[in-house]
C-alpha cells in the first residue's frame, strides 16, 4: 500500500483541485512556486529579471492551477481575491521603465511572448496574444501607442498588451481624495486584486505598505467579455520583463484564496530597496543622528558651493558632453546636451510623450520656440555607435514635406538623443483605432496616403542612395499641425546605394506588416516597404488592424486576407470602413482598396513601384475622379497576379470596374 499511497499523493499535488488557500510572507529556496526563465528567489523576495541580460523575461506561478470554470460549457465562473507586496526600482531613474503583471493564464509560458517586452506574456500589438490570458499590470512605463495614460498606471488587461481599462497608479483618502503612488522608487507596495465570476468583476486596489487598505478601489472593471479571456484551469502568479535598462521587479510577499478573502500578509520587517541596490531594515536611533548631522554638514557645505559659483559664473551650466575627434566629421547635425537638458526641463518624467524599445521620447522647445521631439536611443558598442551616427547623420540631409524633419542629434556617453520636429497630432493609428476622440474622415485618410506614398517614393527613388524603411504602420506615420501625413522613425532604416544588394543580419519590422518573401530572407527591399505600405492602405479604408482575432474560436484574421476573400467575391466594398459610409464614392474607395491589395501581391515582382502608386494617388488619376483612376489600374501590367502558379492567390488580382 506505501507505493499506491505516495502515487496518489503525488497525484492529488500536481492536480487541480477545486479551491485554493495559500500565503507566503517570505520566500526561500524550498518554496513550491515555479519559476521560470530569469525568475529566482533573491535572499527572501522573489526577483524576475536578469541585470546582466539586454533581454530578459522572468514568470513566478503557483504550481497548481486554478478551478476557474466548474466545466466546458458552464458559464459559471469562479471568484477569488489576492494580495501581495511588489518593489520596482530602476537602475537610473530616467531610464524606460516596464513594471511588473499578476496574471492568469492557461500557460506557464504564453506562446509567442516577446523576450524582453510586454511584461513577457504579450505579443507585440499587432498580433493578438494566445489565451485566455487575463492579467493586471502595475506599468511603469508609457507607451502612446497603446494609449497609455502616463508612466506610472495600473491596467486590465485581455489577451492584449493594450488594456481595456487602465488608472494611475495611486489610491483614494478617506475624503475621496486622490493621492498619486510612485510605483517606481523601490518602494513597498501592497496591493490587493478582488475578482467577482458572478459579476463578471475586477476590483484592484494599491497603497504603500503601512496602510490599511482604500475603501475605495483604485480601478473597476465590468463586462461580461472577461468570460471569453478564462479557461476552465489557469494558473496563478506574476510576470516581468525590461530591455536593455535595468530595472528590478521583486515581489516580497503574496496570499491567495478562491474560497474567501484572502488573508492579510505580514508586511512588517519587509526589506525596502531603493536606487543605489540595496535594502534595509529599521535603522537605530543612533544611525539617525549620524545621518541628521551629516545632512547637515552636507547641506551647508552645498550652500556654499552653490553661493561661490553663483558669485564667480553668475549662472549654473550643465556639464558639457566630450566630443571624441571622429564625432567632428558629424558636427553640422549635433545639438548640445546642455541645450536639450533645457529644452525637455532636465528630461523630465512631465516632458515623457512616448516610448518603445528603442527608449522614451520627451517633447521640449529649444532656445528659438521651436517644438521639438527628442528620441534617446542607447548603444553598447562604440563601434556601432559610431556607424549609427554616420547614418543617423546622412538622414539629417534628407528633405522632404511628407517627411518628419530631423534637427539633429547629441550624444552623451553611449545614448544617442535624435532630435526632430513634433508632430503635433500624433500618430495615424490614434485616429482610426480604438474609439478616437475624432474620427479621420475620407478626405483626410485619402490625403495622408497620398502624403506617404511621396515620402516613400522619395526614400525610394528620390535621392542618391536607395534607403528602405524596413518598418512602416501606421504608428510611424505621424500628422502635422495641418494634419498631413508625414513619415518617420527611420531608428530601423539602411542607407544602400542604388542596385546594391541590401543585406541585414536579422529580419525587423513589426509582425502584420512585414512581406512574406522576409520569412525566408532577411533582406529588406524597396518591395518589402511597399507590401508594408500597401498593408497601412488597408487598415486605413477598412479600420482594422492588420492582425484581429476572433474570441470566439482563438484564431488570427489577416487583414490581406481578408479583403482578398471579399475581392474574389466581386464584394471588395464589403471590406470598407462602415465608419466613414456615405463620405466617398464607390468607385474611389474600391480603387484605393484594389491598390493596397497590389502592393500586398504575394509576389515582390509583380507589386508597384512607390512612383506608379503616386501617379495613381496624387497625379491626375486621383480618388475624385474614380473612373480614371481604375481605368489606369486595369491597363497597368504590373498591377496583375496573373501568373499564379505558386498557389499563393487563388484569383488574378485583375483590378477592373
Amino acid at each position: 500500500m506505501a507505493p499506491l499511497l505516495q502515487l496518489l499523493l503525488l497525484f492529488l499535488s500536481f492536480s487541480p483541485i477545486s479551491t485554493l488557500d495559500f500565503i507566503y510572507n517570505s520566500f526561500n529556496a524550498t518554496t513550491n512556486l515555479l519559476l521560470i526563465d530569469d525568475a529566482r528567489v533573491d535572499s527572501s523576495v522573489i526577483r524576475f529579471t536578469n541585470d546582466s541580460n539586454q533581454f530578459s523575461i522572468g514568470r513566478c506561478f503557483y504550481p497548481v492551477p486554478i478551478r476557474i470554470k466548474p466545466g466546458p460549457n458552464s458559464s459559471n465562473i469562479s471568484s477569488f481575491t489576492t494580495q501581495f507586496v511588489f518593489s520596482v526600482v530602476p537602475q537610473i531613474a530616467s531610464s524606460p521603465g516596464f513594471g511588473l503583471a499578476f496574471v492568469l493564464a492557461n500557460s506557464t509560458e504564453p506562446p509567442g511572448a516577446l523576450s524582453g517586452q510586454y511584461f513577457g506574456v504579450f505579443n507585440n500589438d499587432t498580433v493578438p496574444t494566445v489565451g485566455p490570458l487575463f492579467a493586471v499590470e502595475f506599468d511603469t512605463g508609457q507607451n502612446d501607442e497603446f494609449n497609455d495614460p502616463d508612466g506610472n498606471h495600473v491596467g486590465v488587461d485581455l489577451n492584449d498588451v493594450e488594456s481595456v481599462k487602465t488608472a494611475t497608479g495611486g489610491y483614494y483618502d478617506g475624503n475621496g481624495g486622490f493621492v498619486r503612488v510612485d510605483m517606481r522608487n523601490g518602494r513597498n507596495i501592497r496591493a490587493w486584486i478582488e475578482f467577482s465570476g458572478e459579476r463578471f468583476e475586477i476590483n484592484v486596489t494599491i497603497a504603500p505598505v503601512g496602510m490599511d487598505k482604500p475603501v475605495r478601489p483604485l480601478l473597476t472593471y465590468r463586462d461580461r467579455k472577461i468570460e471569453r479571456y478564462l479557461s476552465r484551469e489557469m494558473y496563478v502568479g506574476f510576470s516581468a520583463s525590461k530591455t536593455t535598462w535595468v530595472e528590478r521587479q521583486r515581489v516580497l510577499a503574496w496570499s491567495f484564496s478562491d474560497s474567501g478573502v484572502a488573508r492579510d500578509v505580514n508586511t512588517t520587517g519587509l526589506p525596502v530597496f531603493d536606487h543605489d541596490w540595496g535594502s534595509s531594515g529599521k535603522l537605530s536611533s543612533g544611525v539617525i543622528a549620524g545621518i541628521v548631522v551629516g545632512c547637515v554638514v552636507l547641506v551647508g557645505l552645498g550652500l556654499g558651493v552653490w553661493y561661490w559659483v553663483w558669485r564667480v559664473f553668475w549662472d549654473v551650466e550643465v556639464e558639457e558632453e566630450d566630443v571624441e575627434e571622429w564625432e567632428l566629421e558629424y558636427w553640422p547635425h549635433r545639438i548640445s546636451y546642455e541645450e536639450l537638458f533645457k529644452a525637455t526641463d532636465g528630461f523630465s518624467r512631465n516632458s515623457v510623450i512616448g516610448a518603445g524599445g528603442f527608449g522614451q521620447v520627451y517633447k521640449g522647445v529649444l532656445g528659438n520656440g521651436t517644438e521639438v521631439a527628442v528620441k534617446c536611443v542607447n548603444h553598447d558598442s562604440k563601434q556601432g555607435l559610431r556607424e549609427f551616427m554616420a547614418e543617423i547623420s546622412s538622414m539629417g540631409r534628407l528633405q522632404h514635406k511628407n517627411l518628419v524633419p530631423m534637427r539633429g542629434w547629441c550624444r552623451k556617453a553611449n545614448e544617442l538623443m535624435l532630435v526632430y520636429d513634433y508632430m503635433p497630432n500624433g500618430s495615424l493609428n490614434r485616429w482610426i483605432f480604438d474609439r478616437p476622440n475624432k474620427l479621420l474622415n475620407w478626405q483626410g485618410r485619402v490625403r495622408v496616403l497620398g502624403d506617404v506614398a511621396e515620402g516613400l517614393n522619395y526614400l525610394h527613388n528620390g535621392w542618391d542612395q536607395l534607403i528602405v524603411h524596413r518598418d512602416i504602420k501606421s504608428s510611424n506615420i505621424l500628422l502635422d499641425s495641418e494634419m498631413k501625413g508625414r513619415l518617420g522613425d527611420f531608428g530601423l532604416a539602411k542607407l544602400y546605394a542604388h542596385g546594391e544588394v541590401p543585406t541585414t543580419t536579422r529580419v525587423v519590422g513589426t509582425i502584420g506588416y512585414l512581406a512574406p518573401e522576409l520569412a525566408t530572407s532577411v533582406s529588406p527591399t524597396a518591395a518589402s516597404d511597399v507590401y508594408s505600405y500597401g498593408v497601412v492602405v488597408l487598415e486605413v479604408m477598412t479600420g482594422r488592424r492588420p492582425i484581429e482575432m476572433q474570441p470566439e474560436s482563438d484564431n488570427d484574421i489577416l487583414l490581406v486576407d481578408l479583403v482578398k476573400a471579399h475581392y474574389e467575391k466581386n464584394n471588395i466594398l464589403a471590406s470598407a470602413d462602415e465608419r466613414i459610409r456615405g463620405e466617398y464614392e464607390v468607385e474611389a474607395m474600391e480603387a484605393i482598396l484594389k491598390i493596397g491589395l497590389a502592393c500586398c501581391n504575394p509576389k515582390p515582382t509583380l507589386r508597384p513601384d512607390m512612383g506608379q502608386v503616386v501617379s495613381l494617388l496624387v497625379g491626375e488619376a486621383t480618388p475624385a475622379s474614380p473612373r480614371m483612376l481604375l481605368s489606369e489600374l486595369t491597363t497597368n501590367k504590373s498591377y496583375r497576379n496573373d501568373d499564379d502558379d505558386d498557389g499563393d492567390m487563388t484569383t488574378p488580382l485583375h483590378l477592373s470596374v
